[in-house]
């Protein structure tokens, strides 16, 4: 990761100034794949969150971990793959590349989250998250090749520079937006998030806050500008997006847990990020860019404020906290500083891409204004959950909660953590204060990030100060009622925990599995019944009817071809047909066996007939094994075969019978007129000598022209030969065994009266 931020710094001035860098290696020649990667401002600005941050997380890590913790390198193994899968996502100008890193990185989170793999709940937070954003997977591969075969190519930036259109196109785009939405946790797929803090603090700082989830609201950054207008785009992103932010700030409203207050506020942040990115307006993408890096700064700084609190204090319960000490200040600044700015106070970061997502809005069309009035009703929740965090860090004189373990001897001091532990976070932090102040300092990467995204953007200034009008004053009206949801928060907390929607997260999801459990068994109870009959009669069926559809549709008939061409195919038809009828008349397992191995013994006759040797020797090894196998077997089953005692089911097998046995020979007698080319015995023969170096065709053909398939053939003669002498030496020894005294015994022990002692 340190050496790709300190490539991505050395290129990072040709690409701000407008310039494209582009790769492309070979990956599957012969389908036309090939692994693109471009490197525009957008993804400079992604690339360097995923590696920058990413480093910052790993040293993050060793501290949090401490250097000789048990399994850190399995997991800092997973980290870096899914660092890399990322950074390939980011970078990726081919669809299904980019599909691939996708679900790469799901299932390297997957590993992440459930690291502790002997915690039921990482386990079960792994598997939830890995079935929801898999099943989003799904959605967005079947809508990625949708779109790549419309527009004629898979390469992202061509498609977005001449977008395709029509239906095909706009269900595409709806099986993309569900992979979307599902990676970045919106309603009514955010609960997988939530559950996913049961992983290790440093895991949660880098996927859930800065990169994972912003899988999804990157492919919404990049196909907006191209396909905001088309289908249910703009409604899709803007309702879900609107909803996300509200039900995510009134989760984190409620939340006592630091850490699951910041994952709940995570989602209501990702769903205002949905929300500019999505609506398609060239300011609002700007001001979608400058949140995105604001929010990846602050939060993660945040997830790893609440890390160092539970790593000393032993504790994330706030109402268990009271204070932490002088040697805390430095951490404590960090907290005040990043919740600050993801509350969008001025002179922080925060704030000033909270008043350019505002301005956008408010110079936008007529429905932009009802989605302003959302998100300024999501960014007043956010104001009160960042003071909830701030007063569970610092307020001293909180009341004891009897059912709170800790709480009624609450932690007041605890050891201040090491320089090296905190100075991560620290370093997240400094870009948030120096960019609330030198906003400037931001036009280059924001602007080429949202130039790259939509080209009408044009450039972008980002101000502290724009003067008293109308995106401030709604400024400082979130911050008043932010304020004051914060003071009522007790009593707006225990109305929110009574709505619906904000029931336990996963309440929805263990449904969903316990009616699919359900559906399943019901399933599995029908199509599973244990009979093998059926089971038997359904695979014909299945194997005469497809060929049979494709017969229908297309009748093609060349008349009867000839019967017999020598006399001696008529006595190999006469034994297979007397031993097919004999195996279904005879009553008896043992008599049924045999006249099953005269049909085989007579195919391998009909082999020898028409010259081919090597086939004969195969099938006459395979039958006897196949006989063996069934004398073996007829030990432990009845001597006679039961007779049906119900007539519609001896019906339904006749039924079955005769429908396999009709499609079997129409499929024969029509593939034998079918015909398109000459045969290639003729070739053979021209070849044998000058190519083979014999007279023999067969042996030339055999150890020349097809020498792999006798190879197989040999294997199978030996694979069959070793499995018959196995087979009747452990059956001997077997039957040894079972006699009383040691001696020989008969396969089949005789019944009948006069053959008893």
């Amino acid at each position: 990761m340190l050496v790709a931020v300190a490539a991505l710094v050395a290129r990072a001035p040709e690409v701000v100034d407008g310039e494209v860098l582009t790769e492309s290696w070979t990956w599957v020649e012969g389908l036309g794949l090939t692994v693109d990667l471009r490197l525009d401002g957008f993804g400079l600005l992604m690339a360097l969150l995923v590696s920058g941050i990413g480093l910052l997380v790993a040293v993050y890590a060793v501290g949090y971990f401490g250097h000789h913790a048990s399994g850190l390198g399995r997991l800092s193994g997973p980290l870096v793959l899914f660092a890399g899968a990322m950074l390939g996502l980011v970078l990726a100008d081919h669809l299904l590349v980019l599909y691939v890193c996708w679900e790469l990185t799901s299932v390297t989170s997957y590993l992440l989250i459930g690291w502790d793999d002997r915690n039921a709940s990482s386990r079960g937070a792994a598997l939830q998250a890995i079935i929801v954003t898999g099943a989003g997977g799904l959605c967005l591969l079947g809508g990625l090749v949708l779109l790549g075969q419309s527009a004629g190519t898979y390469r992202l930036s061509e498609l977005l520079a001449d977008p395709p259109s029509g239906t095909t196109v706009s269900v595409a785009l709806v099986l993309v937006l569900l992979g979307a939405l599902t990676k970045s946790a919106q309603v009514p797929f955010s609960f997988w998030l939530p559950g996913a803090m049961a992983a290790p603090t440093p895991i949660s700082a880098y996927l859930h806050s800065a990169t994972m989830v912003k899988a999804g609201v990157y492919l919404v950054a990049r196909l907006a500008p191209a396909f905001a207008d088309v289908g249910v785009w703009r409604p899709v992103v803007v309702v879900v997006g609107l909803a996300t932010m509200l039900v995510g700030g009134l989760r984190a409203l409620v939340q006592h847990d630091l850490k699951l207050l910041l994952a709940h506020g995570t989602v209501s942040q990702l769903g205002f990020l949905v929300v500019l990115f999505g609506i398609g307006l060239p300011e609002a993408t700007a001001a979608g860019v400058a949140l995105l890096l604001a929010h990846a700064l602050f939060k993660a700084a945040l997830f790893m404020v609440v890390g160092i609190v539970d790593h000393q204090a032993h504790t994330r319960d706030l109402r268990a906290l009271r204070g932490l000490g002088p040697g805390w200040w430095p951490v404590l600044g960090v907290a005040v500083a990043s919740a600050a700015s993801m509350a969008a106070v001025p002179l922080l970061f925060g704030f000033i891409a909270k008043e350019k997502a505002y301005d956008a809005l408010l110079h936008g069309p007529g429905w932009a204004g009802v989605t302003l009035v959302v998100v300024v009703a999501g960014s007043v929740l956010t104001v009160g959950y960042s003071a909830r965090f701030v007063w569970g860090l610092l307020a001293t004189d909180k009341p004891a909660v009897p059912d709170v373990p800790g709480s009624s001897a609450p932690v007041t001091s605890a050891p201040p953590p090491p320089t090296g532990f905190a100075l991560p976070a620290q370093v997240l932090t400094v870009p948030t204060v120096v960019l609330g102040v030198l906003p400037f300092l931001a036009d280059g990467i924001v602007g080429a990030a949202a130039a790259a995204l939509d080209p009408a953007v044009g450039d972008v200034h980002l101000k502290l100060w724009h003067g008293l009008n109308a995106a401030l004053a709604l400024s400082a009206l979130t911050l008043g009622l932010g304020a004051t949801v914060f003071l009522v928060g007790g009593r707006l907390a225990e109305t929110a925990a009574r709505l619906p929607l904000l029931a336990p997260s996963s309440v929805g999801f263990a449904r969903s599995l316990r009616a699919l459990n359900r559906v399943a068994d019901r399933t599995t109870s029908v199509v599973q019944s244990g009979s093998l009959p059926a089971y038997l009669g359904i695979i014909v069926l299945v194997v005469a009817l497809v060929p049979a559809l494709a017969f229908a549709a297309d009748p093609s008939w060349s008349g009867w071809p000839p019967l017999v061409d020598r006399p001696a195919h008529l006595a190999v038809s006469v034994l297979v047909v007397a031993g097919a009828a004999a195996a279904a008349a005879l009553r008896r397992r043992f008599a049924a066996v045999l006249a099953l191995g005269v049909v085989g013994y007579a195919m391998a006759l009909l082999f020898v007939v028409e010259g081919a040797p090597d086939l004969a020797l195969t099938q006459f090894a395979i039958e006897t094994l196949s006989v063996v196998l069934f004398v073996l077997v007829l030990r432990f089953l009845p001597d006679r075969f039961e007779p049906s005692r119900l007539p519609r089911r001896r019906a339904v097998r006749l039924g079955v019978a005769a429908v396999v046995g009709v499609t079997v020979t129409a499929a024969t007698l029509v593939a034998t007129g079918s015909r398109t080319s000459e045969p290639i015995a003729a070739g053979f023969v021209e070849r044998s000598v000058p190519e083979g170096g014999g007279r023999n065709v067969v042996n030339v053909i055999l150890v020349d022209f097809r020498a792999l398939d006798t190879m197989g053939e040999i294997t199978v003669l030996l694979v069959a030969a070793v499995g018959s002498l196995t087979l009747a030496g452990s059956a001997a020894t077997y039957l040894r065994r079972r006699e009383p005294g040691g001696g020989r015994a008969r396969l089949a022990p005789s019944t009948r009266a006069e053959d008893q002692p």
